[in-house]
């Protein structure tokens, strides 16, 4: 989750809505990201989805059986859909997303029995961390822009 946070940040400086993925298999890092909509003018361009892309690239194979996805924020439905999709084993996040998250705030889509696959979700790491970083980023994106005055 450190290193979740660490691309989180890098994220913030870039004016990306803080949030960053770590997949890791044994452990080595797949693949790591940050959000990156603003940056490439891409509405799926979400950490988790970039994360979930370049560990399938380091394994050769969609299918992400034994990996771990590490997040700062809870899963939006399109990323909740794309763990399952992607037959993710594990998912550990960190703040709670309660306005759109999709695996235990609004809905759970990744352990939904329903589907033909369901991933295993520990929550709450780091989570007051987490939800600081976001909090510091909406709070400054909210304040006007002070007026120098010569």
């Amino acid at each position: 989750m450190a290193r979740a946070l660490e691309l989180a940040r890098a994220a913030a400086c870039l004016g990306e809505v803080p949030v960053g993925a770590v997949a890791v298999k044994e452990g080595r890092i797949l693949g790591e990201a940050f959000n990156r909509r603003e940056v490439d003018n891409d509405p799926l361009a979400h950490a988790e989805v970039l994360a979930l892309r370049a560990a399938a690239t380091a394994l050769g194979a969609w299918r992400l059986t034994g990996v771990t996805l590490y997040v700062t924020l809870e899963p939006c439905a399109m990323c909740a859909g794309a763990l399952v999709q992607s037959r993710l084993t594990r998912l550990v996040y960190g703040a709670v997303d309660p306005k759109a998250g999709a695996v235990g705030s609004l809905y759970d889509l990744a352990r939904d029995e329903r589907h033909n696959h369901r991933v295993e979700v520990v929550s709450g790491i780091r989570a007051e961390e987490c939800a600081a970083l976001l909090k510091t980023f909406f709070r400054a994106l909210r304040r006007p822009a002070t007026k120098t005055t010569e």
